[in-house]
């Protein structure tokens, strides 16, 4: 019998982070997965922000104890910090202005949380990431031993063959740190990256955001309540009603990675063009590679419907 994945959670707590700790929330519940942790980083919105946002989401999701809350980097390496407050609100849940949460976050910085956790449990936890990746730079930066101690980093973030998110070539997690995500792809460590390439084509529509709305429970309402304004923001992109819940790919992938397709590929972050600062580059020519780094794997399609199944049942299961 496979052993429950234990996932290590850093994110940026906009709202497809929200969708993506209600997925896990779920998994907890049914007993398949464990959240052993989460750290908050700069990107939707500050960290001290997205920790908040974190309590309240695990609160509605009954899961009032035992999942630390800690507070991460609230700028990038080697440039001006960003937030995204056009797509996820000024609160980073749709402008919702959710109620104080009753919990509060530990007083321990997310990287060190991330390094004491890995030390404390080597070889079993998977590091999720789905925002700009300043933790999980600084916590290699912390313990050189790190890429030994834990058994997977999943990240969501890139593009390789499709349009960057914010600027021409760049996705926005990769974009906000391109050192730190360098930093990411150079350990030796076992990545899986989850580019706009795999994510995209997951948009959820007028059926599915139905279907949602639709569902009794106190959690579906809070999910499509806070999903109303990322379906505003996606409208000019997608061209009709609908939202790309990005993360809980990454997730849904790092729990059960046969739901995906995948390349193996070096991968470099670019840190100095003028235009294409924080682009993911790969060597997609079928010549041998000359990288030395360790390749990346990275998921370059998944079983779309599945994913869109399991998310919503996901979300009406409380």
């Amino acid at each position: 019998m496979t052993k429950r994945p234990a996932i290590l959670y850093d994110c940026d707590t906009g709202i497809d982070d929200a969708m993506t700790l209600l997925y896990l929330a779920s998994l907890v519940r049914a007993g398949e997965a464990e959240l052993a942790a989460v750290g908050t980083v700069h990107g939707n919105i500050d960290p001290l922000t997205g920790a908040l946002n974190t309590l309240r989401v695990l609160e509605a999701a009954g899961i009032t104890e035992g999942v630390p809350v800690a507070v991460g980097a609230d700028r990038p390496m080697a440039q001006d910090v960003h937030y995204a407050l056009d797509w996820h609100g000024t609160d980073g849940l749709g402008d919702t202005h959710l109620p104080e949460p009753a919990g509060r976050p530990v007083a321990e910085p997310a990287p060190a949380q991330i390094v004491r956790l890995a030390r404390e449990r080597p070889g079993e936890l998977t590091l999720l990431a789905t925002g700009p990746l300043t933790n999980l730079g600084a916590a290699l930066l912390l313990d050189r031993e790190l890429p030994s101690l834990v058994r997977e980093v999943v990240v969501m973030g890139g593009a390789f063959d499709h349009p960057g998110n914010i600027t021409t070539h760049a996705e926005a997690n990769i974009w906000h740190d391109p050192e730190a995500a360098d930093l990411v792809f150079a350990a030796d460590w076992p990545v899986v990256l989850v580019p706009l390439d795999a994510t995209h084509p997951t948009a959820v529509h007028d059926d599915w955001l139905d279907r949602l709305a639709a569902h009794d429970g106190e959690v579906a309402a809070f999910a499509a309540r806070i999903l109303k304004f990322y379906e505003v923001a996606y409208t000019p992109t997608l061209k009709r009603r609908g939202a790309v819940i990005h993360d809980a790919l990454a997730a849904m992938l790092a729990v059960d990675p046969d739901l995906g397709e995948y390349a193996h590929r070096p991968v470099r972050v670019e840190l100095r063009g003028e235009l294409t600062r924080g682009t993911t580059v790969w060597d997609a020519r079928s010549l041998p590679a000359e990288d030395t780094r360790r390749p990346v794997k990275v998921a370059v399609g998944s079983d779309v419907a599945a994913f869109q199944e399991r998310l919503l049942a996901a979300l009406t299961s409380f």
